[in-house]
């Protein structure tokens, strides 16, 4: 009996444990599951942006950056600064700056506010932060090739970095703007500026306006990647804006003494005497890699980690803290999955101050520049050498020139950097300055960069990018023939605009097939009532026939049927179509499935 018992038992342990090993595994399956989503990688598929320089695209940002263009300028005329009553050299008395220049897009003010269905009354209400954006986030969809229609009523995410910048807070003085005064509020609320975004294209993931000063972009982009690998999004907006209505800022920073004298920010140079101040947008079109592979969108590169944290009680509320920025790099690497010296180079906050700059030089030489090979040192550069400090906007822009660099493979060159600070022992780690512009090498593995933004509210970020891994194309060789380019515009001047646009966008990349930009323009742009085609058999008659392109107007799509008449005009010309265009024989088998068997013949 005794022996039954214990027969038993050992029955009952025994379907215990099978019960509990089976519940371990699917534990593990689960949890396996979720850290698969939480660091899934996400996939940058479209981008846009303008900058000081005249750069209205990722493509002209490269240029810019790559031919080491200095993009700083003089004041704006057309946003009544009285630059005599500012300007004074030595910048001591109350109310001036000591420059007048500084990188600006001249531009801005150029808003086509019908083409949102927007009143002119309205638009002079509205930041021009929001109009700029607004336009940034349109180019940056079109550039991802996904319509904004086809995003109404999604759960598409908006995240902006952003902040006042002067423009309407004098709406209610005496020489107020009474057409611009009943826009006011919404005008020139930050939160609008994101929500405007989600308005106009009926978005419905959440719309978030962040402010941490020079780090919002990059806090924004943070947040973003959490929204679509948390589920909350299946597609999200990242970026930021700047655009100085006012010159508060050069004239604050004059008090302070951490402007440039030449209004230039000489990133970790010799010669930094403080920063210099800038504006611009910038876009990103974010998916999950999955997604992104299986919608058959291109993926320009792959956000690998990221992460954000703060100074706290540090040495001062604004100054930058070296723990901390440490802190945020190894949490970024930690969530890429990778060490330091995976990671080939930094695009830094480098903003061309004495305390800044030495402080974050130091923070990389202990986080990548220790356990490294000194043959193969971190290599370290920033945009703002070119355009100036571009405050919200600066991270994504640093984001959009990394991507461009790994795409081109090539480094480019930082300026003003010839003789690195000796501020910072350099000789404490391998890190080194791109004074030059250098061959981006794979090393046998993708290419890998972090991005810096450092906020002067203490808030810090870092991101992980790399290397998009590159697919074979899949699709039929082009027919020989003529190619069809098809232009739309809400006016007859977008159309031509579209069409200079494009002879540009040809000129610049002779090695994109005419067959393939016809293909794109057809079934990735919106079309719009104001229209064109261009045809011709090469790319040299497209060329020549784009600047006379001549518009027409197009009412409601209707339905047209063609008839050859009583009879063949010239025997074979089905055959000859079907030789040529895989597309018609296709259609024609599908008509004829249905259609022969009715003939009686």
């Amino acid at each position: 009996m005794p022996q039954e018992k214990s027969a038993s038992a050992d029955g009952r342990m025994r379907h215990f444990l099978t019960e509990l090993t089976a519940e371990l595994r699917q534990a593990k399956k689960r949890i396996s599951a979720y850290e698969a989503e939480e660091n899934e990688p996400v996939a940058i598929v479209g981008m846009g942006c303008r900058l000081p320089g005249g750069a209205s695209n990722p493509a002209e940002l490269w240029e810019l950056v790559s031919t080491g263009t200095d993009a700083i300028g003089a004041f704006p005329t057309d946003r009544g600064w009285d630059t005599e009553r500012l300007y004074d050299p030595l910048g001591e008395q109350p109310g001036t700056t000591r420059v007048l220049e500084g990188g600006f897009v001249y531009n801005a003010s150029g808003f086509d506010a019908g083409f949102f269905g927007i009143s002119p009354r309205e638009a002079v209400g509205m930041d021009p932060q929001q109009r700029l954006l607004l336009e940034t986030t349109w180019e940056a969809l079109e550039d991802a090739g996904i319509l904004p229609a086809d995003l109404r009523g999604s759960r598409t995410s908006v995240h902006v970095g952003a902040g006042t910048q002067g423009y309407g807070w004098n709406m209610y003085a005496d020489d107020r703007d009474t057409d611009a005064e009943d826009h006011s509020i919404i005008g020139v609320t930050t939160s609008l500026v994101s929500g405007r975004i989600a308005y106009t294209l009926g978005l419905e993931g959440a719309a978030l306006t962040i402010d941490t000063a020079c780090s919002s972009s990059l806090v924004a982009l943070h947040l973003a990647c959490q929204s679509l690998r948390h589920g909350e999004s299946d597609l999200a907006l990242a970026g930021g804006v700047t655009v100085m209505a006012a010159p508060s800022v050069f004239v604050e920073f004059t008090k302070q003494g951490g402007l440039a004298a030449d209004g230039r920010c000489k990133s970790f140079s010799d010669d930094a005497d403080g920063t210099g101040w800038a504006e611009g947008s910038g876009v990103l079109v974010l998916e999950r890699l999955s997604d992104a592979r299986r919608n058959g969108h291109q993926v320009l590169a792959v956000i690998r980690g990221s992460a954000v944290n703060q100074d706290g009680a540090s040495n001062g509320l604004t100054a930058p803290n070296g723990p901390s920025q440490q802190g945020v790099i190894l949490d970024a690497l930690a969530s890429a999955r990778l060490a330091p010296r995976d990671i080939d180079a930094v695009e830094a906050h480098g903003t061309g101050t004495t305390l800044g700059d030495p402080i974050e030089a130091q923070a990389l030489l202990a986080t990548y520049g220790l356990d490294r090979d000194p043959a193969k040192p971190l290599w370290l550069g920033s945009l703002k050498s070119n355009i100036g400090h571009s405050q919200s906007a600066s991270g994504v822009l640093g984001v959009i020139k990394t991507v461009q660099a790994m795409r081109h493979t090539t480094l480019p060159p930082t300026l003003h950097a010839a003789t690195p600070t000796t501020a910072v022992d350099w000789g404490a780690g391998a890190v080194r300055l791109l004074a030059e512009s250098r061959p981006w090498q794979s090393e046998g593995r993708p290419r890998r960069a972090g991005v810096s933004s450092f906020g002067i509210s203490g808030t810090n970020a870092h991101v992980i990018l790399e290397e998009a891994e590159t697919e074979p194309e899949a699709h039929e060789p082009a027919p020989d023939g003529p190619v069809p380019l098809l232009l739309s515009g809400r006016s007859e001047q977008a159309v031509r605009d579209q069409a200079e646009a494009l002879r540009a966008h040809l000129l610049r990349r002779p090695a994109d097939e005419p067959g393939d930009v016809a293909w794109s323009l057809a079934t990735t742009r919106t079309v719009f009532a104001h229209r064109a085609a261009v045809v011709g058999e090469t790319r040299e008659a497209l060329l020549d026939a784009l600047p006379s392109v001549t518009p027409v107007l197009s009412g409601p799509g209707r339905v047209a049927g063609l008839f050859s008449g009583q009879g063949a005009q010239r025997p074979g010309m089905g055959r000859e179509l079907a030789g040529r265009f895989p597309v018609f024989v296709g259609v024609l088998d599908e008509v004829c499935a249905v259609v022969d068997p009715l003939l009686g013949r």
